[in-house]
């Protein structure tokens, strides 16, 4: 039970610390590339800059007289483009070179082609002499260079962060089992308080039976009354007897995990069961029906798995009226073996089921323990349960009855010996 909560703890440690670093690095890598592009912005307008400087307004027609070195341009992935007022190319230079229609309202801007990634900025030319706008010039640059920068910081971020999670797992390990060992202690303490405390009332339960038995042998030498009262300690020494041996199963139960002994027949298990309780569902008029595949092994303790299936089958027969059904099939599917217990009984709501299985609870309505019940019937079948590598659950509709499924792993009968 604790493996199970130290590894939940860690995996929801995990989860909000990775959810911590990765919105941590994709912020990191949102700042770094709008830093980059930025910069690169920059760059690209004081190139542009430059570029505007060497055109001019001559006889209605703009001129340019470029000094750049077309082999610079070309090494840095860049590109010019010189336009007049009305978008007609005068003069281009560079391998980055944009066959797009011009449009200046759209200024900087980043698209894709089929091999690259290009980023373009455009200038106004500003005439020397009237101060008016003469022309565009448009700076293009390749964004190669940014996109292998940005991989190598996703590299870095992802790695970083997969080292951080490994380091994590490791640290976040000793810390859950340093958290949970306080309480794993206290519960150990607890189960054996429970299993000592169960085990020393049996002998003074013992003797208050005996004594009121005994005292009920003679009625004639006491009152009606006096009767009726011993009758009273006999029942309630009865239910606590009953609470004690259950209190003592679990806390064994718990206590030894490893209940694989020997191999058992799942299918006489049933059968006998079936045959204890048939009179009992006669009595009640419910119609109680079977379907068992023969010859079923399994790895366990035959008395645990008894106690499972009787406390399942006791459930159904008492929660289901006169008149309904009660249906127990067994089969194997794969490796598993599946027992099934259906009633048609009082159901349970939806928000109740995940609570069936604890300790001593009981539904207002659609559920209460018989008189004489301990409550710990359906824990102690799901610990039973688990402890022989299996499980156990539950599905149920107020109004329609429940139903309770029993997983548990099968043994092949060329390797089994029979209890």
């Amino acid at each position: 039970m604790f493996t199970k909560i130290r590894w939940r703890l860690l995996l929801s440690y995990l989860t909000v610390f990775t959810s911590i670093l990765v919105i941590f690095a994709a912020g990191v890598r949102l700042l770094f590339a709008r830093s980059l592009t930025h910069q690169l912005t920059d760059r690209l307008t004081a190139l542009g800059q430059g570029a505007a400087t060497n055109a001019e307004f001559e006889n209605g027609r703009l001129k340019v007289e470029s000094d750049f070195i077309v082999q610079q341009l070309i090494h840095k992935n860049q590109g010019l483009q010189w336009f007049d007022t009305n978008g007609n190319s005068v003069l281009q230079q560079g391998n980055i070179v944009l066959n797009l229609p011009f449009s200046p309202s759209i200024n900087p801007m980043q698209f894709k082609t089929e091999k690259l990634s290009i980023l373009a900025v455009i200038l106004p030319i500003i005439g020397s002499d009237n101060g008016k706008i003469i022309g565009y010039v448009r700076v293009s640059q390749s964004l190669e260079e940014l996109d292998e920068t940005l991989t190598k910081l996703d590299w870095v971020l992802g790695s970083s962060i997969i080292i951080a999670l490994i380091l994590s797992g490791f640290s976040g390990v000793i810390l859950t089992r340093q958290a949970m060992q306080p309480i794993e202690e206290s519960f150990q303490r607890l189960k054996q308080f429970t299993a000592d405390a169960s085990h020393e009332l049996r002998s003074p339960l013992m003797a208050i039976k005996s004594n009121a038995a005994v005292a009920l042998k003679y009625p004639e030498q006491m009152r009606k009354s006096d009767t009726e009262k011993f009758q009273a300690i006999v029942s309630a020494a009865n239910q606590m007897t009953r609470l004690t041996e259950d209190l003592l199963l679990l806390a064994r139960a718990e206590k030894n995990c490893e209940v694989r002994e020997s191999s058992v027949n799942l299918s006489a298990i049933l059968s006998d069961l079936l045959s204890l309780y048939q009179p009992e569902a006669c009595a009640k008029k419910i119609d109680f029906k079977s379907e068992i595949d023969g010859d079923m092994y399994l790895l366990g303790n035959a008395g645990q798995l008894t106690r499972l299936f009787a406390n399942l089958m006791e459930n159904a027969l008492h929660y289901t009226l006169s008149g309904g059904t009660v249906e127990v099939t067994a089969n194997s599917v794969s490796s598993y073996l599946i027992v099934r217990v259906r009633d048609t009984g009082a159901g349970i709501a939806p928000e109740h089921i995940k609570l069936v299985f604890e300790r001593f609870w009981r539904a207002d309505k659609s559920r209460s323990y018989w008189a004489g019940g301990s409550g710990l019937g359906l824990a102690i079948a799901q610990t039973i349960a688990q402890n022989h590598g299996g499980s156990i659950t539950l599905t149920s509709q107020v109004g329609v009855g429940s139903c309770f499924t029993v997983r548990l792993p099968s043994v092949k009968v060329s390797d089994r010996s029979e209890y």
